[in-house]
């Protein structure tokens, strides 16, 4: 990683510019068998390292506080700190929704070090996405969203790298590579298909932006995992990135309403792991259903509303199928070598979220 300071950020990206241009032209000169490429060619590089640097200079960094009776202030904490990425003219930044999960204050801050407040827009359930619009002129031109299913899964051995941007005063760069693409199931009550798996992996992940090497977005960063191949591989620590592809379809839809249909579905207020083949609840949410319920840490899960379940993903599916957001759901449970059944009446998590005083 490179990079750890505004003036780094840039140095950072300038060696990574150059080095892709060196790199295109090489190909290109392979290519033509020539010594160097032709003027046309050498302008279509030229442009991808300004687009390059354009997409470097569109994340920002972002500081977020929390309402004071938050309830994510118990696993997040009220202050918050990672980045976002411009994606409209009209200042609107993309980030990591839980960034900006019940916040009532949002700072955004730029390479050239300005800082600009911010209000949130949209908060996402079903795809993690966060939407914050700046309150001045950011006087940043946006990125172009890429195809985030056209990048092919690159190996160390070969493929164009990537490129993770993080913002603010430590913002940095970095090549990746992009190691495997598949559905990915949270352990808090969340299910994303196509998710994107990095390597190697970047502690400011928060929001981060994913590049391809013509710099369009392909990503925002969620996680840090240690899985980063899939099930089945060899260990190997890296990133996931939510990918643009979700937010297409939704943008509008966020912009209007604060989030997406898809995030209108029940919630249980469950926390769980999958361990040896089994389900196990690893936390519950106070006053949640599954704890009004009784539903009680280390319960293995056996299926719900009659469907068995045995996997995270299983699990989620099977709980939304039904689209209503606010029904009885049927747990069926395991504790002390007992089969349960529970019955919980899930809520719509939006309802359930604080938000700061005249929002």
């Amino acid at each position: 990683m490179l990079g750890r300071t505004r003036g780094n950020k840039g140095q950072a990206m300038k060696w990574i510019v150059d080095a892709v241009r060196r790199w295109l032209l090489a190909a290109v000169a392979a290519v033509a068998g020539i010594a160097g490429a032709d003027t046309h060619r050498s302008a279509e590089v030229e442009a991808q390292s300004n687009a390059l640097r354009r997409a470097s200079d569109a994340v920002v960094g972002l500081r977020a506080l929390a309402v004071e009776d938050a309830r994510s202030a118990a696993t997040l904490g009220r202050a918050r700190q990672g980045s976002g990425v411009v994606i409209g003219v009209d200042g609107l930044v993309l980030t990591i929704g839980y960034l900006v999960l019940e916040a009532e204050q949002v700072m955004l801050s730029t390479d050239d070090g300005r800082h600009i407040p911010a209000r949130v827009v949209a908060y996402d359930l079903a795809t993690g996405f966060g939407l914050v619009q700046a309150l001045v002129p950011l006087k940043l031109a946006p990125v172009p969203l890429g195809e985030s299913s056209a990048s092919p899964a690159a190996t160390a051995a070969g493929g164009n790298p990537l490129l993770v941007v993080s913002g603010g005063e430590t913002g940095a760069v970095s090549a990746v590579r992009l190691v495997s693409r598949r559905a990915f199931a949270g352990y808090w009550e969340y299910h994303i298909d196509g998710a994107l798996f990095t390597a190697p992996p970047r502690p400011d992940h928060s929001g981060a932006a994913l590049f391809n090497d013509h710099g369009e977005l392909l990503g925002i960063g969620s996680l840090y995992v240690a899985d980063a191949l899939g099930p089945g591989q060899p260990p190997r620590p890296g990133n996931m990135f939510v990918p643009v592809d979700l937010l297409k379809p939704i943008l509008g839809e966020l912009q209007q309403r604060g989030s997406s249909s898809a995030s209108t579905r029940a919630w249980l207020g469950l926390n769980c792991v999958e361990h040896e083949g089994e389900l196990r609840v690893l936390r519950v949410a106070e006053d949640g259903p599954a704890d009004a319920a009784g539903v009680m840490r280390g319960d293995r899960l056996l299926a719900v509303d009659g469907t068995p379940v045995a996997e995270l993903a299983q699990l989620w599916q099977a709980l939304w199928a039904d689209a209503r957001a606010e029904r009885e759901v049927a747990l069926d449970i395991e504790r002390g070598g007992q089969r349960l059944t529970l019955k919980l009446q899930s809520v719509d998590r939006a309802k359930t979220l604080r938000r700061a005083q005249g929002i």
